[in-house]
């Protein structure tokens, strides 16, 4: 009897296969995805946290300034020149917005200018030192510093995943920035452009999905706990066409230019008469930073306290057209407020504060057009003011539609952010973020150059030792002086009658 033959194993479905091979089941596209999400919300937790804890902060400032308007004369100044002394150091990169550290970063793959800029203790002492600045009064935003935690943690969350690739951490960057911008003001849409045109610069298609990816999952998060919510609250406005868009024209321009002057006057350009300003800066930093807490505090008390802090209420008063707001004086205070914070040195943004200058411009400006309605006016160069200041007319426009959750006003706010851009550009040709970026490119570049100047003149020197030998004697291991031999001049001489 013939045994029956062993069925040989049954070969795996081709197709299954082909599907299991796939890059979407890959181990390392999984990793990404999981670092980039855990990414994301610990960012839009981090944004939350910040922006309550920056409400108490400027909440006990308040409450500070209701036992009299004197306070902020005594304590503004003491604490701004603290603040300076601290960042001196090690914790220099916690300085202004944080949103120049991004882009520099992005610019620069050199593993230790980013550790130098996005490591875990400058995102918290970020976070630290702006609480403790709006708790003076400081004319200071939180959703530029958000950008750069949000950055400091998708860095840090990247490494430790292993994605240690110098592009694949400027990717994590990348989505660091738009989820802390997404957060800040709960606007995902916003948060995207902001990726592509302010920090990144382009648009890499290869990425977008996992970018929009975190910034909706951190959106998720923002979503669950703060609820749907305008950082404005609505607005119902609307420019019909025809006169009413000569307020596009006003807002565009006038807003545009201040928004220009402004970027030029936080530059400090190294030539001309803001150059004095930056060599004093330089010189003495922390007396400079007392100097302009006490500006701030004198620019306070004459505009009746309304310019310190983020100017949040301010503009919020303006754009739902309250019956009680700052006052004709509050847009052009409020500028200069911005000023003299910026220029102490201090943590802290500038965006916040900048919708707060241009609410108050738009408030001015609708007087001289009875016939729009205020609140459009206001909108309009708020979105105008913000442009000219960034220069990044798009982005602008999207934090101005989502803040005030209005879609009719897309076309009149995206024609009064590029004519606001074109304007700002007499004063200020490259955006405000990449021209700080840029200058810390070049001193990084300028550093590196030294550094490797001197390396190779320290090769070129042991070359030559090398190739001729000096006899010095013997040596100790603590470099301490070689003991002369005896026919050298030191031999001849007695120590003892050395006196």
């Amino acid at each position: 009897m013939t045994e029956p033959t062993t069925a040989s194993p049954t070969s795996s479905n081709p197709r299954l296969q082909a599907l299991l091979g796939h890059e979407f089941f890959a181990p390392h596209q999984w990793r990404r995805r999981i670092a980039l999400w855990v990414g994301a919300i610990l960012v839009a937790l981090a944004a939350i946290l910040f922006a309550k804890a920056s409400t108490w902060s400027y909440d006990l400032f308040l409450l500070m300034l209701g036992y009299g308007a004197w306070i902020p004369l005594l304590i503004t100044p003491v604490v701004f020149g603290l603040l300076a002394w601290v960042t001196e150091g090690k914790l220099r990169a916690t300085r202004g917005s944080g949103i120049p550290q991004v882009i520099g970063t992005l610019h620069i793959e050199d593993e230790g200018f980013r550790q130098r800029m996005l490591s875990l203790p400058i995102a918290a002492g970020k976070m630290l030192l702006t609480l403790i600045a709006l708790a003076v009064g400081a004319s200071i935003g939180r959703e530029g510093p958000t950008v750069h935690v949000g950055a400091g943690l998708f860095h840090w969350l990247g490494r430790r995943f292993g994605f240690t690739d110098p592009k694949a951490a400027s990717r994590f960057i990348l989505a660091g920035g738009a989820c802390g911008i997404a957060a800040a003001f709960n606007t995902p849409l916003a948060g995207v452009v902001f990726a592509i045109e302010e920090l990144a610069g382009t648009f890499e298609h290869r990425f977008s999905g996992l970018l929009l990816t975190a910034v909706i999952v951190g959106g998720v998060v923002s979503l669950g706990v703060m609820g749907n919510y305008s950082y404005f609250g609505e607005v119902q406005a609307s420019l019909p066409l025809g006169h009413a868009w000569l307020a596009v024209l006003l807002t565009g321009i006038i807003c545009g230019l201040l928004g220009g002057i402004f970027a030029r006057m936080i530059l400090l350009s190294r030539t001309g008469p803001l150059a004095y300003i930056g060599r004093l800066r330089s010189h003495a930093p922390i007396l400079f930073a007392g100097g302009c807490g006490l500006a701030l505090a004198l620019i306070g008390l004459f505009s009746h306290n309304t310019v310190y802090g983020t100017g949040y209420d301010q503009a919020r008063a303006f754009v739902q057209e309250a019956t009680v707001t700052p006052g004709q004086t509050f847009g052009i205070a409020k500028l200069l407020a911005n000023v003299v914070s910026y220029w102490a040195g201090i943590p802290g943004g500038i965006f916040s504060p900048a919708l707060a200058v241009g609410a108050g411009l738009g408030h001015n400006i609708a007087h001289f057009l009875p016939n729009v309605p205020a609140g459009t006016v206001v909108l309009l160069g708020m979105s105008a003011y913000l442009s000219g200041v960034t220069g990044a007319p798009l982005t602008s426009a999207v934090i101005a539609m989502e803040l005030t959750d209005n879609q009719d006003m897309v076309i009149p706010i995206m024609a009064a952010c590029l004519l606001a851009r074109a304007a700002a550009s007499l004063f200020s040709p490259t955006p405000v973020y990449k021209d700080f970026a840029e200058r810390m490119v070049q001193d990084f570049e300028r550093q590196q150059a030294v550094h490797d100047a001197a390396h190779a003149e320290s090769a070129a020197n042991a070359d030559a030792a090398t190739e001729e030998p000096h006899h010095v004697g013997k040596t100790s291991a603590f470099d301490e002086r070689a003991a002369p031999t005896d026919d050298s001049e030191e031999a001849r001489i007695d120590p003892t009658t050395t006196p």
